[in-house]
């Protein structure tokens, strides 16, 4: 596995100084956000030259663009905000190859009208689902246009809340497009050991055909988030079942603070040397 962090955790706005700073914390790759470019996250407009400026500056860095962040309100209840959210992706498909990367990571979105990652009691509803296939739809075409995967990530509080509502949607789509990105602190808030290690075990065996990218954070006691190796979750554990399914793709570390971010690498590193992953 090779390790990556969100770009995003440093500050700037010049893609060459964001990814210096990555790869001077140890990583090898970056999951990159248009905002490292001055951009929004999801631009209307990607000029030819800043996608080019962010492929440079990756050779010029040693650091991989292993995804890129394409991250919105796929069930939206306003319909005009989902169908924006769609012309934005494709915005940035269009600029994936000057960027020297094939993956967008996608949100697969809540009812909530004001925060895509709030859970909301109607995001299990037949119709929640049934946006969200529209959705997808319109994402692959997308996808397929420019030849690019998309990321989906299982988190509890989206309308694919569970390995088994992914493996639902990856079933349902029919689309080679479509992958995972798994973060096992996504699973679960407060969970024994056994527990813990049911569902990540179970997750990875259900989607190990998809998997395309793993990601790194933690869990606290209380079910809050953690900086990776400061929670309870079980990373030998998690890297050993990435490990058994022959994931050699990147092992991809957020929601933490640039000051944390050579300590996660080390603590990452060592893992790996270790033999967990």
């Amino acid at each position: 596995m090779k390790l990556g962090i969100f770009a995003k955790t440093f500050d700037g706005t010049d893609p060459r100084a964001v990814l210096q700073s990555v790869a001077a914390a140890g990583f090898a790759g970056a999951q990159y956000n248009m905002a490292c470019s001055g951009l929004p996250s999801m631009p209307d407009e990607i000029s030819d030259g800043q996608a080019q400026a962010v492929a440079e500056a990756a050779k010029a860095c040693g650091v991989e663009i292993v995804a890129v962040s394409g991250t919105y309100n796929m069930i939206h209840p306003d319909q005009t905000l989902r169908v924006a959210g769609h012309e934005r992706l494709e915005v940035l498909a269009r600029r994936c190859a000057g960027m020297q990367t094939r993956l967008i990571t996608l949100c697969t979105g809540t009812r909530d009208p004001l925060d895509q990652w709030k859970e909301h009691p109607d995001n299990g509803t037949p119709e929640a689902w049934r946006d969200l296939l529209g959705a997808m739809e319109a994402a692959a075409s997308i996808a397929e246009r420019y030849d690019v995967d998309l990321g989906i990530e299982p988190e509890l509080a989206n309308v694919v809340n569970s390995a088994e509502k992914a493996r639902l949607l990856i079933d349902e789509m029919k689309s080679s497009r479509i992958k995972v990105v798994l973060d096992p602190a996504n699973l679960f808030e407060v969970a024994s050991l056994d527990q813990q290690h049911r569902v990540v075990s179970q997750a990875v065996d259900r989607l190990a055909d998809r998997i395309v990218m793993a990601h790194a954070k933690d869990r606290n006691p209380d079910g809050t988030f953690a900086t990776a190796g400061k929670g309870v979750l079980d990373y030998a554990h998690y890297l050993g079942c990435l490990k058994a399914i022959g994931f050699n793709g990147s092992l991809v570390t957020h929601g933490l603070s640039a000051n944390e971010a050579s300590g996660v690498a080390s603590f990452l590193t060592q893992l790996l040397q270790d033999g967990a992953g």
